[in-house]
């Protein structure tokens, strides 16, 4: 009796830890940040995921090509917005994220480096845990972005004045051509302990909080498209 209680509940433990969206197990090789399997939108965003609301009206939909499905959003003069879903993984264990991107159209002059012209057709925000509070001042951010102007490799910080902790990398900008698929795969841990060196010696505070889809055009007062595929992060 004892065998069948003590094994009882050691199942039902399991079945817990399978069933938590926000918590992986070391031996899965990778964890999936962004899968879709139909064009079903709930409430305007794909399953799991919720609405980030700047400006304007969001236009999201979920296209297929092939056996895939992936993430379209298109922005115009007057809006900015996003989707965001939580997902805590240690960075020691999943290092790298994997995904695929493309930009159809990019927002006229947009550049990171300047609050008047700070529109990007894509991108993705990685969100550790607050240092301090207030949390929303306080939360290190760091993103990967499709610029326009800005060089291929800069880092930089947003540049409004209260938002300091959330950094950019640059990955692609109008050199690349638009309309094709590109592959990336990152490092965020050397990434976050390279540009967030001066908090806490570049070392995040603990697990991710969740990861954002991006875009804006509404400062340029222009339109930007872009596409967003299977998103994971990785041990190797």
């Amino acid at each position: 009796m004892f065998n069948k209680r003590f094994f009882s509940v050691i199942l039902i433990v399991v079945v817990l830890l399978i069933s938590a969206g926000d918590i992986f197990s070391i031996s899965e090789e990778s964890v999936v940040v962004a899968k879709y399997r139909s064009p079903q939108l709930i409430n305007g965003v794909p399953e799991g995921w919720t609405l980030m609301k700047h400006s304007g009206t969001p236009n999201i939909h979920l296209v297929r090509e092939g056996e895939a499905y992936y993430v379209r959003m298109k922005s115009d003069p007057r809006s900015g917005f996003g989707i965001e879903r939580t997902v805590r993984v240690d960075l020691k264990e999943y290092p790298y994220l994997n995904w695929t991107w493309r930009a159809t159209k990019l927002p006229q002059g947009g550049d990171v480096r300047k609050s008047a012209t700070d529109d990007q057709a894509l991108q993705i925000y990685v969100v550790f845990p607050s240092t301090i509070f207030p949390e929303k001042l306080n939360t290190p951010i760091l993103t990967y972005i499709w610029d326009n102007e800005a060089p291929k490799g800069l880092t930089t910080r947003s540049p409004k004045p209260f938002l300091k902790r959330i950094r950019y990398l640059v990955l692609r900008n109008k050199t690349d051509q638009l309309g094709n698929w590109y592959t990336e795969k990152r490092n965020v841990y050397e990434d976050y302990k390279r540009i967030f060196r001066d908090i806490h010696g570049g070392e995040p505070m603990g697990a991710t909080h969740g990861v954002r889809f991006y875009i804006n055009s509404q400062n340029t007062r222009s339109n930007a498209e872009g596409y967003i595929g299977e998103m994971s992060f990785s041990k190797q």
